[in-house]
């Protein structure tokens, strides 16, 4: 029984792998044609660098200090590879504010990265720990990798925020404003009116 599982979990991350292998090459059309018009117009490398980060915690995590992964490290180590020339890509042909963007997103992935593995290393004694740790941080950067297309068709997370916390003040206040009787209502009115008159006499 243990023999089946094992032979289950292994064709089931050689067909995941071959998905991954073709989810890594799907941008290829594009960079394509910012190698023909060696320009990369208002093209934006947000998701290739979210990919890069990703794919190197994954590959991190398949290594045997933390949760040994065959599999999953050799495509990781793969997708890591397959973005880095994207970005490379990107980096040539951008103007100068792509080219810092990507060179600052790199280094703090770099630090990220760096202070991850000695920590973890460091304070971690068992491969469980390690596991769950590095899985957790894992799973969130993934969440984050796949929602880094967004950054195109919005300018930033703040703005997102300063959208919805505007929607529901809003909506708070429409609800109290439909919620007031006429009587409280009135007298408001009225006392713009008389403002109003004050101010046209003056």
């Amino acid at each position: 029984m243990m023999v089946d599982r094992e032979v289950a979990r292994t064709i089931i991350g050689i067909i995941g792998n071959i998905l991954s292998v073709c989810l890594f090459g799907s941008p290829i059309p594009t960079f394509v044609e910012i190698l023909k018009s060696k320009s990369v117009g208002e093209f934006k490398p947000d998701s290739y660098l979210a990919t890069i980060l990703n794919c190197s915690l994954w590959s991190f995590y398949g290594l045997p200090v933390v949760h040994k992964d065959t599999l999953l490290m050799s495509i990781n180590s793969i997708g890591l590879a397959m973005e880095a020339i994207y970005v490379t890509i990107f980096f040539i042909h951008a103007q100068r504010n792509g080219r810092v963007k990507v060179i600052k997103w790199i280094f703090i992935e770099l630090v990220f990265l760096a202070i991850l593995v000695a920590c973890i290393l460091k304070f971690s004694d068992t491969h469980e720990q390690r596991s769950k740790i590095v899985g957790i941080i894992c799973l969130v950067f993934n969440v984050l990798m796949y929602a880094s297309p967004l950054t195109m068709m919005i300018g930033n997370s703040v703005g997102i925020l300063s959208g919805a916390t505007q929607l529901v003040l809003h909506a708070c206040y429409n609800n109290v404003q439909t919620t007031l009787k006429d009587e409280d209502v009135k007298p408001a009115a009225e006392l713009q009116v008389q403002l109003s008159t004050t101010d046209e006499k003056a």
